[in-house]
């Protein structure tokens, strides 16, 4: 089936929203409601090993719906928001080509326009000049960032030296504002919808600050810092992308001595905070979503049916392909 002939029903839905929101039971509910398939959209899911950090689906649930964009490249390789797009649209196509539902669920913002928007022309990096940023101290970029880019440095994590530095680097390479070079809006023929298909979780800030308590707890207890210690093995640490990962870079710091257990425990609740907060004010800013605000006892099937009502779904329509 070509995407310029798809049924309305086969379009893909977006579930969007912060960290411990409840994204994934949702999406789960969602697809077996549907007939659906999972493609995930979250930076860190795409790397083999980084499973109990990234809170990756586990191989049951993968058994119950089939899971896309999971473990694609190993800690040590590259992986950016251009190859997500492309693999992305590549299962979406696939998807729909067997009369499923793409259901596209996340928390990394990047992604999510870089698959409805596509990118723009911005140049490939550059290995001399990427060296020499990366031996630059992050106050130094900052500062040269607020000089030849305000609207930039007023919107990016500055917290994060992998998009700093990216930043940087394409306004030297090409003499220009970084916020200047964002791509038009070009959604592509698959993804556009008969009607709202780009939903967001959100819950009040006490419950979400409880569920990333309890869920980051539950990564120490299930073996966050054994799995870092492996994967310090294969390489984790000489990729500066995977090195990002919240909960990973903490606890390395701890292997190396930084801070004690109790103390990382700590400090990833924070940053995992700290995280879900840039996300909805990313999703708030950048996004055209219908919210659906969840309150603390609503169960992951009551937002799954408030879901499908809110897309004008027929939950009673589904394939029996996989």
């Amino acid at each position: 089936m070509m995407a310029n002939a798809l049924a309305p029903t086969t379009h893909p839905i977006l579930v969007a929203g912060p960290t411990a929101c409840g994204k994934s039971e949702v999406a789960l509910l969602l697809a077996e409601r549907l007939g659906g398939q999972i493609i995930s959209v979250d930076s860190m899911q795409v790397y083999r090993g980084l499973d109990i950090g990234t809170a990756k689906p586990s191989p049951a649930e993968c058994a119950r719906v089939p899971h896309h964009l999971i473990d694609v490249v190993e800690v040590t390789e590259n992986f950016d928001a251009a190859k997500f797009a492309t693999l992305a649209h590549r299962a979406a196509a696939e998807i729909q080509s067997r009369r499923r539902v793409p259901i596209l669920c996340g928390g990394t913002g990047l992604y999510f326009r870089a698959f409805l928007d596509g990118l723009g022309e911005a140049p490939p990096a550059d290995a001399r000049l990427r060296a020499e940023l990366e031996a630059t101290p992050l106050p130094l970029l900052l500062r040269e960032l607020e000089t030849r880019d305000p609207a930039t440095f007023a919107a990016i994590d500055r917290k994060n030296p992998r998009r700093v530095i990216r930043a940087v680097e394409v306004i030297r390479l090409t003499g220009r504002k970084f916020s200047e070079q964002r791509a038009e809006w070009k959604p592509a023929a698959s993804v556009q919808p008969s009607g709202p298909r780009c939903f967001g979780l959100a819950r009040e800030a006490d419950d979400l600050r409880s569920r990333i308590e309890t869920r980051v707890d539950e990564m120490f207890r299930r073996g966050l810092v054994e799995e870092t210690r492996r994967l310090l093995e294969r390489g984790l640490a000489q990729n500066p992308t995977a090195m990002q990962a919240i909960g990973y870079r903490q606890v390395v710091g701890h292997l190396r001595g930084a801070r004690s257990l109790t103390e990382t425990i700590e400090l990833v609740k924070v940053r995992t905070r700290q995280f879900a907060k840039r996300q909805m004010t990313w999703f708030r800013r950048h996004a055209a979503v219908t919210w659906l605000e969840i309150s603390p006892r609503e169960s992951a099937s009551s937002v799954a049916d408030r879901l499908v009502a809110a897309a004008g779904l027929n939950p009673s329509v589904r394939q029996e392909v996989r």
